[in-house]
């Protein structure tokens, strides 16, 4: 995640921000068990195995941790507002989710529209943006563009496009 250069705190970089999801019904009908454990104040994930080796458990450490339990506006507030922030100020900026297939990425990113307390990044993040341009005041002009696009199997599909089936070069 890219922030702005002004701030002394923050200057332009990119911030790794890791969020573990919790098991899902499936998973704990299959009585499986949590393979990490999150220490959000450190910012660590602890990988564990699973199985009956002996192998220690691996620790890695991120900008910001989010462990299972956590909710989507603190999410947003502690990662992505800050970038929304730089933008409303003329900065460009960039929010990248990667992972694996059923991680969580399009429900940390998306949410549930209809339930505000579950909207995620985009939905947050357009919340923020046209709260802003609302407010404005003058004869301040505005020009927003958004992509949003998946790379999946080496392709490419822009999500707002009217064909997301449609690949880009």
């Amino acid at each position: 995640m890219i922030n702005k250069s002004e701030k002394p705190e923050s200057c332009d970089n990119v911030k790794v921000v890791v969020r573990c999801r919790p098991l899902n019904e499936r998973e704990k009908s299959m009585c499986y068990k949590q393979a990490v454990s999150v220490d959000e104040m450190r910012g660590t994930i602890t990988v564990h195995k699973t199985d009956s080796s002996n192998e220690p458990p691996k620790t890695f450490t991120f900008d910001t941790v989010f462990g299972p339990e956590s909710k989507q506006l603190d999410v947003y507030n502690l990662t992505a507002r800050p970038i929304i922030d730089s933008v409303l100020e003329g900065y460009n900026g960039t929010i990248f989710a990667y992972g694996q297939t059923g991680t969580g990425k399009t429900f940390t990113m998306e949410g549930v529209r209809a339930i505000p307390e579950l909207r995620g990044i985009i939905p947050n993040s357009f919340a923020h943006i046209f709260g802003h341009i609302a407010k404005a005041e003058g004869d301040t002009r505005f020009l927003v563009r958004v992509s949003y696009l998946e790379i999946y199997n080496e392709e490419v599909r822009d999500l707002l496009g009217k064909d997301q089936t449609q690949r880009l070069e």
